[in-house]
């Protein structure tokens, strides 16, 4: 065989190689197929829903650890998605908005070699809903209050947390710390009567129901739902408890 020839035959099944994962990327692919028992949480559509994603980790940190998080860029991107298709299922022309924490993202991608806000972006135009990126805690905050046209009728979190609060930047600046989050004692500056009577609020990640619910209660008076315990992401679902004993509260 010529190697012209081989070449042309390795190229074509690399190519077709790279076809295939595509398709399977589980970033883009539904999630309706693969779990379709799973329970879905109801879908209030009075309003604006709104869905945060904080940042991922970096290996730079997380390296030395015996279990390192986020060993995928779109741990929580994915998750997000998974409920935002139940969410576009349920309510198809509901406003619906994502809050990204975009430095997380940023600081990922050089990590990844490749710009990851394209494909973050690309989650809107599947599923036809405002992709937003926020820099600052500040930021977050102010877009929550500005109820000009209408309230909040969800809100839900996918990130890292500990049980006082929202970590959006969780080992991407400093190893197993933080420098930009929501603490339970700013959750004041949330304004009262911004979310509907029958909105849904819930903390997917860890911990939340320990004490973060109670807080955000005390200062929004809207329940919380949160978790007792840890939570696990999962590709092709939404996260799970990592042990036996978790439970959800509000």
């Amino acid at each position: 065989m010529k190697l012209s020839t081989f070449f042309c035959i390795a190229v074509l099944f690399f190519a077709s190689t790279l076809t295939v994962r595509a398709e399977d990327d589980p970033v883009t692919r539904s999630a309706s197929t693969l779990v379709p028992n799973q329970r879905v949480d109801p879908v209030p559509t009075g309003g604006e829903y709104i869905v945060i994603v904080g940042g991922v980790s970096l290996m730079e940190w997380e390296k030395f650890k015996a279990q390192p998080h986020d060993n995928w860029w779109a741990n929580f991107i994915r998750a997000a998605r998974i409920r935002t298709e139940q969410i576009r299922a349920a309510a198809p022309n509901v406003p619906l908005t994502w809050l990204v924490y975009r430095p997380g993202y940023v600081a990922r991608s050089k990590q990844e070699k490749r710009d990851l806000l394209p494909f973050i972006r690309s989650v809107g135009d599947a599923f036809h809903c405002t992709i937003k990126f926020f820099d600052t805690t500040p930021e977050l905050i102010a877009y929550l209050n500005d109820r000009s046209t209408q309230k909040i009728c969800g809100l839900e979190f996918f990130g890292h947390s500990n049980k006082a609060c929202w970590m959006f930047d969780y080992s991407n600046n400093l190893d197993s710390g933080s420098k930009c989050w929501l603490h339970e004692k700013e959750l004041g500056q949330i304004h009262r009567g911004i979310f509907t009577r029958d909105a849904l609020i819930k903390s997917w990640s860890c911990y939340s129901g320990e004490l973060f619910v109670k807080s955000w209660y005390q200062a929004t008076g809207t329940r919380m739902w949160g978790a007792i315990g840890k939570t696990q992401y999962m590709t092709d679902e939404l996260p799970a408890f990592a042990t036996s004993s978790g439970r959800w509260v509000r």
